[in-house]
């Protein structure tokens, strides 16, 4: 009888434990996307004049800048390191949590190496940074409970998704699919059968994150014979619009196509497109919320975005 009183007198106190273990808060979206640039000036000229979109800075780094389409969604521009420059321009791609410190808590417990407490912004967010298993950087983002005053930008004012270069596709699923919990959204590529974009939807929105897969004998980065300009097109942001027509007169009527040789066109996933590319090389896709036929290769599996 004592031995029985004593097992659940023990279960009594595990409970607890067993009910505090850690639980993955709300993923809701993109939150930013961080590159280097070679020339502040024209950065700023690309992303304030021709996009739109309101300069600001950057109380995660007092070295960078940031670029808001709305009070929750930037890019960041940051100076380059030292040293001889990488063709590589993308720092690291950033998500957006309800709550930081709890989602650094439940990566712990999923065994990801996380840092032993999240920062905080001067602004009042709350951000912590991780490497995922190709070592792209990523960061979750608790947004401030005070947003910055960012006026509408008439172009876009959504980032639906971002891109970068993804060697190993299981192994990136192992991180985003089966611990961060993102969801199949499309996937597709110019032979059917043999996909090279494939993308996963957060896992509380509709924004995405899109792997370019690349092939070689490197297991990771950016590959040894790609150009700075092809690894610019792989690492890439989108930017939300519902008429990409509509988009570039608003562009070609504001003398805002400097150096532009791109054209609006239909992707293969069946949604009108238009690829801007920044004075270091990123693309900054501009994308219809929603298809306007059938895509190729595989049938989108979960809602658009929408405005």
């Amino acid at each position: 009888m004592k031995a029985i009183t004593c097992l659940i007198t023990c279960l009594a106190f595990a409970s607890p434990a067993l009910a505090a273990d850690p639980v993955r808060p709300p993923i809701t979206g993109v939150s930013h996307i961080g590159l280097y640039a070679a020339d502040a000036s024209k950065s700023e000229a690309f992303y304030a004049h021709d996009l739109g979109a309101t300069k600001g800075g950057d109380p995660e780094n007092a070295a960078g800048t940031r670029y808001y389409f709305s009070p929750v969604q930037f890019v960041e521009i940051l100076p380059l390191p030292p040293g001889p420059a990488s063709k590589n321009r993308l720092d690291h791609v950033a998500f957006a949590t309800t709550d930081a410190e709890a989602l650094r808590l439940y990566l712990a417990s999923r065994q990801v190496s996380v840092p032993a407490k999240v920062s905080t912004g001067g602004d009042g967010s709350r951000w912590f940074s991780v490497t995922d298993p190709e070592g792209n950087r990523v960061e979750f983002v608790q947004a401030p409970a005070n947003l910055p005053n960012v006026p509408v930008n008439t172009l876009s004012s959504r980032i639906i998704h971002v891109g970068f270069v993804v060697h190993n596709r299981s192994r990136e699923d192992a991180f985003y699919r089966d611990i961060l919990g993102f969801r199949p959204y499309w996937f597709g590529g110019v032979k059917a059968d043999e996909p090279s974009w494939v993308s996963q939807q957060v896992p509380d929105g509709p924004d995405w994150l899109e792997y370019m897969l690349v092939s070689g004998r490197e297991t990771t980065g950016i590959p040894a014979d790609m150009s700075q300009q092809a690894a610019g097109v792989l690492n890439h942001f989108s930017l939300g619009v519902p008429n990409t027509r509509d988009t570039y007169t608003v562009l070609w009527n504001g003398d805002r196509l400097k150096d532009q040789t791109g054209t609006p066109k239909i992707g293969l996933d069946a949604k009108w497109q238009l690829n801007l590319i920044d004075p270091d090389g990123t693309r900054a896709e501009v994308m219809e919320f929603h298809a306007i036929g059938k895509p190729c290769c595989s049938p989108f599996t979960a809602a658009d975005p929408e405005k």
